[in-house]
């Protein structure tokens, strides 16, 4: 523990974290430390602040989110409802860390620096490991008090959201009802009556048809969808090209791999570090020019980081900064390995970590021979030939795309291509041409909203084929007018009719259901049943059949109860001949256990968004 103190009091304190605590959901990872105040506001929260990059950085974290869900496709998020969802966890985090506060819940810096010093991540061999520990911090922007004050804000925002999460009551009572409804099994009779019958002389007038519309106009919502053309060209469809790859162009290509190999090396980064900690600035200062006039006296920079160097990571390497990188001890550290000559040492570099020496060597280069690389190149070069001559192509088609505006061109030069058409396009259409990312940008983009219907210039897909679309129409997102919804209408409306017709023909019988045994009933009606079997809930029946089935009651012995389900085209007789409720007392305990659990979190999180709700109805926030 001691130790840990050491570390965490000096310089290393000073460096940002990149932290290893599992943040909460309500937050996410790049959104949890957002030290500093920013210089804009985004939102405030009973006057404390969220900054724009607060909620830019939370924004793009559920944006990844959701790319995951959509497999990548940007074109099917709503952004600004992601925005909004950021907003209201930021809002509901800082007003439920205000509460936090106010209640008093705390944790005190001897209970973080144990908690941080217990993490796995940071012992060896059971112990608290500074050289650990220090590998951890390598970043800039946070000090050890501001690492204490957002550890404490976690662990506050935890203990209070625990007291929801963890302990929300649920009584025996309520388990045993969620089991008896989730196991109940019964045994189903299923009738189908088709409806083609019923609509042949169903006859629908448009004052039914605009009666309908007014009163369900909310049913005719539509997302924004277009008619559009498309003719797609693919490398298979144009004439080979000649992929000769001669003996200069090869050793071309090997020269610009060995210059780019030299590039891409980074060199080895050594530094002493003279820190303030324990002396005052002007001493620091001293001591490293001190340390420099050794150096260049002959004392190797390896005996002077071991000596000196207060860095306790790198002072028994050598000084070496393993895994180096540009903003680790910022720009005047940069600027200084940049300059430097192999084996050169710099002058002391001043940081917000004390005063550095820097030294650098150029880092070991085994590069393969011509030999080795090349039918790599050799390949590589052909590729790019034949992907150069496909580009020719397509550039040429295209300047005769958008000076015709006509598609029908590229089939008329290209043998074997046509131009097709689809209707009603919309962003969540599932297409092999047009749902491509980069294809739907062009199908949906402000001026084709606006009017344009020229033919596209020539959109690159994403497996490598080249598209040109052109829009015929564009419906915009909202309610359909009545003209458009009547089609729709009118066959919604023979539906209804035709069913409501086919259940006054069974009337009688569902009627003697209730008062009759099954047997009679059955053999007097023109009803015929199947044997579906026994069901639990979502056990695999359509939704409409299932909530009939499990709407009924329960029926008395020898009896059937008896509804009825819609179905496209079909009315579906539903009828339940035995409940079996006992099924219930067949769970074990442990799933019963697991079943209180999940019941636990449910309640525990709807109690949690509504104290959150009710805070912000308490709030001050604009």
């Amino acid at each position: 523990m001691e130790s840990f103190r050491k570390v965490i009091k000096g310089w290393l304190g000073k460096v940002l974290l990149i932290l290893f605590l599992t943040p909460l959901a309500l937050v996410g990872i790049e959104g949890y430390f957002s030290g500093g105040k920013s210089e804009d506001t985004a939102k405030l929260v009973n006057g404390q602040e969220i900054s724009k990059k607060e909620l830019e950085s939370l924004t793009q974290t559920f944006k990844e989110q959701y790319l995951a869900y959509a497999n990548g496709d940007e074109t099917l998020l709503n952004q600004s409802f992601i925005e909004n969802k950021a907003m209201d966890s930021l809002v509901a985090r800082t007003l439920l860390l205000q509460q936090a506060e106010e209640l008093g819940i705390s944790l005190s810096d001897a209970q973080i620096e144990q908690m941080v010093a217990q993490q796995p991540s940071f012992q060896e061999n059971g112990k608290f490991s500074e050289a650990l520990y220090s590998n951890y911090l390598r970043s800039v922007g946070m000090t050890s008090q501001a690492l204490i004050a957002n550890l404490r804000k976690d662990h506050a925002l935890k203990m209070l959201t625990s007291t929801f999460m963890d302990y929300a009551l649920v009584s025996k009572l309520d388990i045993q009802q969620i089991a008896n409804l989730q196991t109940e099994q019964r045994t189903l009779h299923l009738a189908s009556i088709k409806l083609d019958e019923y609509k042949k002389n169903i006859k629908v007038t448009p004052q039914e048809i605009a009666a309908y519309y007014n009163k369900h106009q909310n049913a005719f919502k539509q997302v924004a969808s277009v008619d559009v053309d498309y003719v797609v060209l693919t490398p298979a469809d144009v004439a080979p090209a000649n992929t000769q790859v001669t003996d200069a162009e090869l050793q071309q290509a090997y020269n610009a791999f060995v210059d780019a190999q030299k590039q891409n090396v980074k060199p080895l980064v050594k530094h002493i570090l003279i820190t303030a900690d324990t002396r005052s600035d002007a001493e620091a200062k001293k001591l490293a020019n001190e340390v420099a006039a050794k150096i260049k006296a002959g004392m190797s920079f390896a005996q002077a980081a071991a000596q000196y160097s207060d860095d306790t990571e790198s002072k028994s390497k050598g000084g070496v900064v393993e895994a180096y990188a540009k903003g680790v001890f910022g720009d005047a550290f940069d600027q200084s390995v940049a300059s430097l000559k192999p084996a050169q040492v710099s002058a002391p570099v001043k940081t917000q970590y004390g005063y550095h020496l820097i030294e650098t060597e150029a880092a070991a280069m085994k590069l393969p021979s011509f030999e080795t690389e090349k039918p790599r190149l050799l390949a590589e070069l052909q590729k790019n030939k034949a992907a150069n001559s496909f580009s020719d192509a397509v550039n040429s088609l295209n300047e005769l795309v958008v000076g015709s505006d006509a598609l029908d061109v590229v089939a008329q030069e290209v043998k074997g291509v046509t131009v097709q058409s689809v209707k009603g396009m919309t962003l969540a259409t599932q297409h092999p041409v047009l749902s491509d990312a980069n294809v739907k940008v062009k199908l949906f983009n402000d001026d084709v909203k606006n009017g344009d219907r020229n033919a596209s210039s020539s959109i690159q897909m994403a497996n490598g084929n080249t598209v040109w679309v052109k829009v015929r129409n564009y419906h915009a997102a909202g309610v359909q007018t009545l003209a458009e919804a009547t089609p729709r209408v009118k066959a919604k409306l023979i539906e209804q009719k035709a069913s409501d017709a086919a259940k006054a023909k069974i009337q009688t019988a569902l009627n003697n259901f209730k008062s009759q045994p099954a047997v009679s009933v059955v053999a007097q009606s023109q009803i015929t049943f199947e044997n579906a079997g026994v069901f639990t809930r979502s056990q695999g029946l359509k939704r409409e059949i299932e909530r009939a089935a499990f709407s009924v009651p329960a029926p008395k012995a020898g009896m059937w109860s008896v509804t009825t389900a819609s179905l496209p085209n079909e009315l579906v007789v539903v009828a339940v001949s035995n409940v079996n409720k006992t099924t219930s007392n067949a769970l074990t305990n442990e799933q019963l256990g697991e079943l209180s659990k999940l019941y636990q979190q449910l309640r525990g999180q709807q109690e949690l968004d509504d104290y959150t709700q009710y805070l912000k109805s308490h709030a001050k926030i604009k």
